[in-house]
């Protein structure tokens, strides 16, 4: 079996917004959830969808659902009051339907630029290697912060560098494992899943992706998504 936990648990607090959380704004009459969810309900290897909600749009979120015909989400659950509590309560979830030995792909809400065969090759990478951690190129120069204020430290050579996107893909037992172990350790502090993965012992194995799949957290990140939805719509009308 092959799960989506998608993680939508934010609020939105960098994009200057107090209504509505970010993962709900629309483009073109669509929330960006929608967007996102629509590549692996149509996706023809995914068997189901967990999502992790922040907690009062929960019925909101499962009104979408139904208007937009989302048929593999099989649970909405609470989001937590963090990133890590978010992925682990809806890989709790995942956990009580489904084998432990299924493949989950863990992906952000806010993340609605992914291309299926990103999907396909996540799926594949955790059939071969036990894991599969999208990627795509540092596009700009990376420094090392020091303890002196203001001072630059070192500089890291970008072609050595690559920066850590979504799917992060695992075997469902695995990633529960660590979990688990985070939370027996009182570490609920995990930047993402690859984090947690590789600080109790697993290895990871890179899938290249895309630059262009970002993570909508600013309003330029929106602008940035309108102008991707956009280029792609025109293609398509003018070839």
């Amino acid at each position: 079996m092959n799960i989506a936990v998608i993680f939508a648990g934010g609020v939105g607090q960098r994009m200057n917004i107090s209504a509505k959380p970010k993962q709900f704004l629309e483009l073109h009459g669509k929330p960006i959830i929608i967007y996102t969810l629509e590549k692996f309900e149509e996706h023809a290897e995914i068997d189901g969808i967990v999502i992790a909600c922040v907690e009062p749009w929960i019925p909101y979120l499962w009104k979408l659902v139904e208007r937009y015909s989302i048929s593999k989400v099989k649970a909405i659950v609470r989001g937590g009051s963090s990133g890590q509590d978010s992925i682990y309560n809806g890989l709790k979830a995942a956990a009580e339907m489904y084998p432990e030995e299924s493949i989950v792909l863990i992906h952000d809400a806010v993340r609605p630029v992914i291309g299926y065969d990103l999907i396909s090759r996540n799926i594949q990478s955790v059939k071969e290697w036990g894991s599969g951690i999208t990627v795509a190129p540092a596009i700009e120069t990376i420094t090392i912060n020091t303890e002196e204020g203001g001072i630059v430290g070192d500089i890291i050579n970008r072609s050595n560098c690559k920066m850590a996107k979504a799917p992060q893909s695992f075997i469902l037992k695995d990633i529960m494992d660590a979990h688990m172990k985070a939370i027996a350790e009182g570490k609920h502090d995990f930047t993402d899943s690859a984090c947690i993965m590789q600080a109790y012992g697993y290895k990871l194995h890179s899938v290249d992706g895309n630059s262009d799949n970002i993570k909508i957290t600013t309003p330029v990140d929106f602008y940035t998504f309108k102008a991707i939805i956009d280029a792609r719509e025109n293609s398509q009308i003018f070839g």
